[in-house]
């Protein structure tokens, strides 16, 4: 059902984000306790503010009444954006994330460490390389794509 239900959705949120120079990130239909959430993530290349957000869930609450048969539950509608710490799932995320902190998790240990943090100095479709700097030094460590367990954008201080 739910997975019926995010297709159903994305058909809608898709004309809306088009509209409005935006991008869909994620769109979920989960049920937490006894609420169902319809959460959709928007990103756009300039960044997303509240007022983005905002109009956004205004025209996709319209479009959504007009469909009601799509979902039979009550349910709170969301519309964020994928935040600081966003998740990097694939080469195209990787690609667009050139130049800004990343933390990845491998499955196995690169270079003596699973636990990467640092400058994503390039992305390809074999690997990525991260700048890391242990106290004074900067090393570049070279992850191959197949051995990235998890990936976000980081805020480093």
């Amino acid at each position: 059902m739910a997975g019926r239900i995010v297709e159903s959705a994305k058909e809608l949120i898709e004309p809306i984000l088009d509209d409005l120079d935006l991008e869909l990130f994620d769109l979920k239909y989960v049920k937490e306790g006894k609420n169902w959430f319809l959460r959709v993530f928007i990103d756009s290349p300039h960044g997303v503010d509240l007022d983005t957000c905002t109009r956004v869930s205004e025209r996709l609450s319209e479009a959504l009444d007009q469909n009601e048969a799509l979902i039979d539950d009550a349910y709170y509608l969301e519309v964020s954006s994928p935040g600081a710490e966003r998740p990097l799932r694939g080469i195209e995320d990787f690609k667009k994330a050139v130049g800004k902190d990343v933390r990845l998790t491998t499955y196995e240990a690169i270079d003596g460490h699973k636990e990467i943090e640092g400058r994503l100095v390039s992305a390809a479709e074999d690997g990525v390389t991260v700048s890391v700097k242990h106290k004074t030094r900067v090393t570049d460590i070279q992850v191959p794509i197949d051995k990235i367990a998890n990936a976000r954008l980081a805020i480093i201080f």
